[in-house]
């Protein structure tokens, strides 16, 4: 099983303690799916600052396969976070070197080897899925809680497996929320809902999965936590409740320590 993670990184940095931990959804993913035992390279931009030289060197110490990571001049991406009774919040955001990223016709070879390119709504690589998918590689796209962004109707248009956020909607107002997603042509479109679960959608039938129990410390990481364990569990073909099942599992454990890994 092999995985490419495309996209945004950031250094998480917690304002009260000072610490500061790697991130970013396709990052974050990659990480998660070689904590499964899947193969994951990640495919980004990060500075020549010390904040680049910590993402990659924790990266490696994963596992994760950095070898398309393009090193550029200038700030890795940064994001203050606070934690307020157990909840992270975030503050200012310098999107750095990310702002130029884009791939290259090396990084299209690359990803032809894959079975599956996953990547979110701020990676920059939207206009990129078409490509990728012509290439017989399967997408799956966060579309975080603004699915619907100009980014998002682009990378929907080009994705097999689509998430978004939202622990507002209930009942019809978020299916019809899903089938809206689903509209653009995803064929599963998950809704994640932190404490209240998940919501899925098979273009016939609507799944709902409880979170599973577990000592909550830091959420950051959750969503992606559930991301990568509800796709290590499909690309292993199991039905699309056990994907979700395995999605809340991940996501607990991640959820019982600080910071995203």
């Amino acid at each position: 099983m092999r995985i490419a993670c495309v996209g945004d990184n950031c250094i998480d940095y917690y304002v009260e303690s000072g610490l500061a931990f790697p991130g970013g959804n396709p990052v974050n993913v990659a990480v998660y799916l070689r904590r499964l035992g899947a193969e994951a390279s990640y495919l980004g931009a990060v500075g020549t600052d010390n904040y680049g030289d910590l993402l990659l060197n924790r990266l490696h110490e994963k596992g994760v396969d950095i070898s398309y990571v393009q090193r550029l001049p200038g700030n890795t991406a940064i994001c203050n976070v606070d934690v307020v009774n157990g909840e992270r919040v975030l503050g200012d955001y310098d999107e750095g070197v990310m702002a130029s990223f884009s791939l290259r016709q090396s990084d299209y070879e690359f990803l032809k080897g894959f079975d599956l390119v996953v990547t979110g709504l701020w990676g920059h690589v939207e206009s990129s899925l078409e490509t990728i998918r012509k290439q017989g590689v399967p997408v799956a796209f966060d579309g975080a809680e603004r699915p619907f962004d100009p980014a998002g109707r682009i990378a929907l248009r080009h994705t097999d497996i689509a998430f978004f956020s939202d622990d507002h909607l209930e009942g019809e107002a978020l299916q019809n929320k899903i089938r809206d997603v689903a509209g653009y042509g995803p064929q599963i479109v998950v809704a994640t809902r932190g404490a209240k679960g998940s919501v899925a959608f098979d273009g016939k039938q609507f799944f709902s999965c409880p979170p599973k129990d577990c000592v909550r410390v830091d959420t950051m990481g959750a969503g992606d936590s559930f991301i990568a364990g509800f796709l290590f569990a499909w690309l292993q073909r199991s039905p699309l409740m056990q994907c979700m099942a395995k999605g809340a599992e991940n996501a607990a454990i991640t959820i019982s320590y600080s910071g995203a890994w």
